[in-house]
């Protein structure tokens, strides 16, 4: 009580998040106003699942897949399958899900890019059996990225992937992770949201563009040409700047096939004073 005490007191916004607490735990309004507002349990996930699925339905897809890196207690996934079902009412879109993680814990870290004074070997690791018990839909794929990532499209031959969300908390696994974004067109929407969580972080952690995932996405842009993970303008140009904005990265597929499709709202015309 007394830290979300001492939290409102630091709130600048104390009374907007008093309300979208309220509307959160009441379930006010529809779906997409209360991700619209961030009323939602992890709303990053919420925004990035169902902004996937509103491309996904502009280009005419029923069908698309979210991803999980790091899955560690199950949390996060068991709240993805919550997102989904809430989308797929909202929108028709029908969404799969697949959780990433080594199922035991961390490795061992491989340099200073890992933050070793952060992050142990063995942190996280997880009930797999606890955690299936809990899911309806998602999937599970055990084993270290670097080898699960390349075998994964062709042992499940997934709908387009329309959310990515990282959690992985190295540089060497972020960085084996994002290899998957080079793939058949087919297996990614043009434009796929992604969530980094290992990217802001308190005075302990200290990330900078140098290390961890940070240091991954940078690696990764200057690679490639064709497919670059670019900073959402369109939030963190907003009055109100949540946290987790800085954490949301758009993949965007130049070459894909459909990334020149138009998606936007047909009447644009400004009316004549």
């Amino acid at each position: 009580m007394l830290a979300k005490l001492q939290s409102l007191i630091l709130d600048p916004y104390a009374v907007r998040t008093i309300a979208r607490g309220v509307i959160r735990s009441l379930r006010l309004g529809d779906y997409p106003w209360r991700v619209e507002l961030g009323a939602v349990e992890r709303p990053h996930y919420a925004y990035c699942l169902y902004h996937a699925a509103v491309l996904a339905k502009r280009l005419g897809l029923r069908r698309i897949s979210a991803i999980e890196f790091g899955v560690a207690g199950g949390n996060g996934l068991v709240n993805l399958e919550a997102h989904a079902a809430e989308v797929t009412r909202a929108l028709g879109v029908e969404i799969d899900i697949y959780g990433f993680d080594t199922g035991e814990g961390l490795p061992e870290p491989v340099d200073h890019r890992d933050l070793p004074y952060h992050w142990k070997k063995g942190f996280y690791k997880m009930d797999v059996p606890r955690i299936t018990a809990r899911l309806h839909k998602a999937k599970l794929v055990l084993g270290e990225v670097k080898d699960t990532s390349v075998d994964f499209f062709h042992m499940f031959d997934p709908a387009p992937i329309g959310a990515i969300f990282y959690d992985l908390d190295f540089h060497s696994s972020t960085r084996d992770a994002l290899a998957m974004l080079v793939a058949n067109e087919k297996y990614h929407l043009p434009r796929v949201f992604t969530y980094f969580d290992d990217t802001v972080g308190t005075e302990m952690e200290l990330y900078s563009d140098d290390i961890g995932q940070r240091l991954a996405i940078r690696e990764f842009n200057q690679a490639h040409d064709e497919i670059r993970l670019g900073l959402p303008y369109h939030l963190l140009g907003r009055r109100i700047v949540e946290s987790w904005y800085h954490q949301i990265f758009i993949a965007h597929f130049f070459r894909h096939s459909l990334y020149n499709t138009f998606v936007s709202d047909e009447d644009q015309q400004l009316p004549v004073r």
